[in-house]
C-alpha cells in the first residue's frame, strides 16, 4: 500500500487491517562518476515497495535527505545536520502514531554511522509518549551484509560499488552511467584527526568495485530486502511493547 497514493478513505479503510509501516529515508550524496546523488534514496524506496508485494504493510513517502559528512565535499551532496534528523524523525514517528499506525519500521538506504545513531535516538525519544508502538530502527547495508555471500565478490564493497550499482541496474537502468563504471576504488582517513577537507580522502566517493555489478545481481540483493523487511513487519505485528 504505496502511502502517497491512496486517498483519506482508503487510508481509513486499511488500517482496520493493518497498522504496519516503512519509511525509506535515504541522502543526496555522491555516488561517483556513474550513479546518480538520489541512489540511497531509490534503493530504501524500492525495498520497501518490494517488501509491500509480499505481505500488508503501507509505504510512506521516502525522506530524501540526511546527515552527511564524508562526502560534503563533492558537487551535489546536500545534506541536513544531525539535530535534523532527529527532529524530523520523531515528529514523522509522533504523527504516524497518531493516525493509528502501531509497526513503524525506519529503514534506511544511507549507511552513516552518524545518521543511523539519530534515527535510533530519535525513535527511543518517542517509545515514552507511544506505549502501544513498536520501532525498529533498519540499515540496508546490514541486512546484505550478512545475506549477500555468493553474490558480491568485492571483500568489503560498500559505497558505490558492486553492491549499489547493481542494485540500480536492476532498479533504475537507465540512471546508470555505464560508459563511466569506474575501476575499484577505496578511501582513505585522516581518523582520528578530523579533517577539514574530506574531499582530499575520498576523492572516487567509491568504496569497492562497480565493474563486477550486474543486473542479475541487484535482482537477487532487491529480493534478499524484500524478504527481510516481509518478515520483519510479520514479526513486529506478533510483538507485545515492552
Amino acid at each position: 500500500m504505496i502511502l502517497e497514493e491512496m486517498t483519506t478513505v482508503e487510508v481509513e479503510a486499511a488500517l482496520a487491517k493493518c497498522r504496519s509501516v516503512i519509511v525509506p529515508l535515504g541522502v543526496m550524496e555522491a555516488h561517483g562518476p556513474h550513479l546518480p546523488l538520489a541512489t540511497d534514496t531509490i534503493q530504501a524506496y524500492d525495498a520497501a515497495r518490494r517488501a509491500a508485494q509480499l505481505v500488508d504493510v503501507f509505504v510512506a513517502p521516502p525522506v530524501p535527505y540526511g546527515y552527511c559528512r564524508s562526502l560534503s565535499g563533492h558537487p551535489g551532496t546536500i545534506a541536513i545536520s544531525a539535530e535534523t534528523v532527529r527532529s524530523l524523525t520523531r515528529d514523522l514517528l509522533a504523527s504516524l502514531y497518531s493516525q493509528g499506525f502501531r509497526n513503524l519500521i525506519l529503514y534506511s538506504g544511507h549507511a552513516s554511522a552518524l545518521q543511523m545513531a539519530a534515527l535510533e535516538e530519535a525513535a527511543e525519544a518517542v517509545l515514552p509518549s507511544c506505549p502501544e508502538a513498536n520501532v525498529a530502527v533498519v540499515l540496508e547495508y546490514d541486512v546484505l551484509r550478512k545475506r549477500m555471500a555468493g553474490i558480491i565478490e568485492t571483500p568489503g564493497d560498500m559505497h558505490a560499488g558492486e553492491i549499489e550499482t547493481s542494485r540500480l541496474l536492476a532498479i533504475r537502468p537507465e540512471l546508470v552511467r555505464r560508459d563511466r563504471l569506474p575501476p575499484a576504488s577505496d578511501r582513505e582517513s585522516a581518523r582520528p584527526i578530523l579533517a577539514r577537507d574530506v574531499k582530499r580522502y575520498w576523492p572516487s566517493s567509491v568504496l569497492g568495485d562497480p565493474r563486477k555489478s550486474s543486473e542479475e545481481k541487484g535482482r537477487r540483493l532487491g529480493q534478499i530486502v524484500a524478504e527481510y523487511l516481509a518478515e520483519l513487519v510479520q514479526r513486529m505485528e506478533q510483538w507485545q511493547p515492552h
